[in-house]
């Protein structure tokens, strides 16, 4: 277990994390800026009490674990953030020894997490990730692409706007805005601002 007063920062890894509304188009982004983006990324994978969807494998998708585990590992702070989904009484998290190792690692570990998880990391104020908020351009733009996979009911939409107006209060809070108008230029706007941070801690390092 990493001790707590232990920071997860380390020179040459960093912290990232990337949120936005369902709908925004963020897992699709994250899965190409891993593949295409030159620059030691690596997905963190969360852990959950849910089962797992046929497709799904644990430790690639997700740490499949039962809750007495769970609240475990709540209890010896072995989380950064987690939080349970009241909708379906699930819990999710991420668990810090794989990002720890990540970083140690000199990667550049990204953390695919809602904004009340992300406020989580970044109130703590050991960290310094870069945070990242993707969206469409707006709910009425979130609307039609919604309706346009059209797996939603007339319910779940009006559910998943209302929680999207409330996470899009927060967009204020993290460093960079990307509107995903299309994913290769969402892809190419945020591996650059990714490549500039990398660039400017090669040259403060030659400063010192």
């Amino acid at each position: 277990m990493i001790d707590d007063s232990q920071s997860l920062e380390l020179p040459d890894g960093r912290l990232i994390i990337v949120s936005g509304p369902s709908g925004a188009g963020k897992s699709t982004v994250v899965r190409e800026l891993l593949l295409t983006c030159d620059l030691p990324l690596v997905p963190s994978v969360s852990a959950t009490t849910r089962a797992p969807r046929d497709s799904e494998r644990d430790g690639i998708d997700y740490y499949f674990v039962d809750e007495p585990r769970f609240a475990q590992l709540r209890s010896e702070g072995a989380f950064l953030e987690c939080k349970q989904n009241f909708g379906l009484q699930h819990w999710y998290g991420t668990l810090r020894e794989p990002v720890a190792a990540g970083l140690q690692a000199g990667k550049w570990v990204i953390l695919e997490i809602d904004v009340l998880g992300a406020m989580e990391i970044i109130e703590d104020g050991r960290f310094e990730p870069i945070t990242i908020f993707i969206h469409p351009g707006g709910i009425e733009e979130l609307e039609r692409r919604l309706r346009f996979r059209g797996s939603e009911t007339e319910h779940s939409l009006t559910a998943r706007l209302e929680t999207a107006a409330a996470e899009m209060r927060y967009m204020s809070r993290y460093c960079y805005e990307v509107i995903n108008l299309s994913v290769p230029a969402a892809v190419a706007e945020i591996c650059q601002i990714l490549q500039d941070h990398n660039q400017n801690h090669i040259e403060s390092q030659a400063v010192n």
